[in-house]
């Protein structure tokens, strides 16, 4: 308990000379919750029988601690997975024309929810929804944060309280947690599973629906 005593209190940690520039340049809070981090770390170490370490060993460890919280994120990262769409890894690359068109546009203000010819607030629908509605033939398109976020309007939309047909192998967690059978019931629909889940066949859904003695050519199956 003695050996704890000795290490410096929060504010003087904070006040070392070793932090100066980052109180200057982030700020003493931060400073403060960096030192505060690392001596709650110190004090642990010391009553599991480590050794008191010095001030200037805490304030190097809470610049550290500093320029850990500043680094940017996410962080450029090699894809050597073999999977070229990865999840996790920000799914594909996007060109360098993109990006520039994109950096042009961050580095200012835009149109993005402002509609010029009436000088008035716009929506930030109708920059992309014109464009997929040409690329695909659709009659509407709405962008939405993610497959989990389209999945849910559209059962919503289409078919809350009804039957939604999934083969078994596709009834997966995907990205973020969310699991398909919790996804449709938050839709309002309801599960029809059909085949196995590791195979699926066309027979599958012709039996769920038309009966095990389905013929084939039916026109309704």
């Amino acid at each position: 308990m003695n050996d704890v005593r000795r290490l410096p209190a929060v504010h003087v940690l904070a006040d070392h000379p070793v932090l100066e520039e980052r109180r200057s340049n982030c700020g003493r809070d931060l400073v403060v919750d960096a030192a505060r981090e690392v001596i709650a770390e110190a004090r642990q170490a010391v009553l599991s029988g480590a050794a008191v370490p010095s001030s200037e060993q805490l304030a190097a460890d809470a610049d550290r601690r500093i320029a850990h919280w500043l680094e940017p994120r996410p962080r450029p990262l090699i894809n050597a997975t073999g999977v070229i769409i990865h999840t996790n890894l920000g799914r594909s690359p996007i060109s360098a024309a993109a990006a520039e068109a994109m950096r042009a546009v961050a580095v200012g203000y835009s149109d993005l929810e402002y509609d010029l010819e009436r000088g008035r607030r716009g929506s930030r629908h109708t920059i992309v929804e014109p464009l997929l509605c040409r690329l695909t033939g659709a009659e509407a398109a709405l962008v939405v944060n993610n497959n989990a976020g389209a999945t849910l309007l559209t059962l919503s939309a289409l078919a809350a309280g009804r039957g939604v047909v999934v083969s078994r192998g596709q009834l997966v967690e995907i990205g973020g947690g969310f699991r398909i059978p919790e996804v449709m019931a938050a839709g309002g629909a309801r599960l029809v599973e059909v085949g196995t889940t590791n195979r699926t066949r066309i027979g599958d859904y012709r039996r769920r629906f038309c009966g095990a003695g389905a013929n084939r050519k039916s026109e309704r199956c």
